[in-house]
């Protein structure tokens, strides 16, 4: 006999703080890629689609992206960095990964990562435009992870 809760779980705001603190240790000198196509199943598999564009740290590709000290389960970019990249190839914007800036890109249940969804709205990242066009510079104004 199985037994189910019903009832919702409630976390102190003490361990939210300890959990969005561990993410921006965990996060702290990534990357986000940005790809065409749906993202996998599982960020634990390899990348799909077509890489479009890497955003790091004023867009150097040796200068991986930083975050803000988490306030109120809540971890973002801090509004003095500029979070950019050149795109390397055309295509609509499907996906994005959130890894480490030396992750191997292939199937991995130790590396830690991130995938969400891209689109105009509605999405896990919001873009003023998904069509991505090799050389154009793209910025991220915004980025928060929230936890709760």
């Amino acid at each position: 006999e199985s037994t189910s809760v019903d009832d919702n779980c409630y976390i102190d705001s003490v361990a939210i703080t300890d959990i969005a603190t561990g993410f921006k240790q965990v996060f702290n000198n990534s990357k986000i890629e940005i790809r065409t196509g749906s993202q996998p199943s599982s960020a634990d598999l390899a990348p799909t689609g077509t890489l479009l564009v890497t955003i790091t740290l004023n867009g150097d590709s040796g200068t991986g992206l930083v975050f803000d000290d988490p306030s109120n389960g809540t971890v973002g970019k801090p509004s003095g960095a500029v979070w950019s990249g050149t795109a390397v190839a055309t295509g609509t914007a499907g996906w994005f990964r959130l890894c480490h800036m030396n992750d191997s890109g292939a199937q991995s249940t130790t590396e830690e990562r991130i995938d969400g969804s891209v689109a105009i709205s509605g999405a896990d990242l919001n873009m003023s435009s998904t069509n991505i066009v090799v050389g154009s510079v793209h910025v991220i104004n915004q980025f928060n992870i929230s936890i709760s």
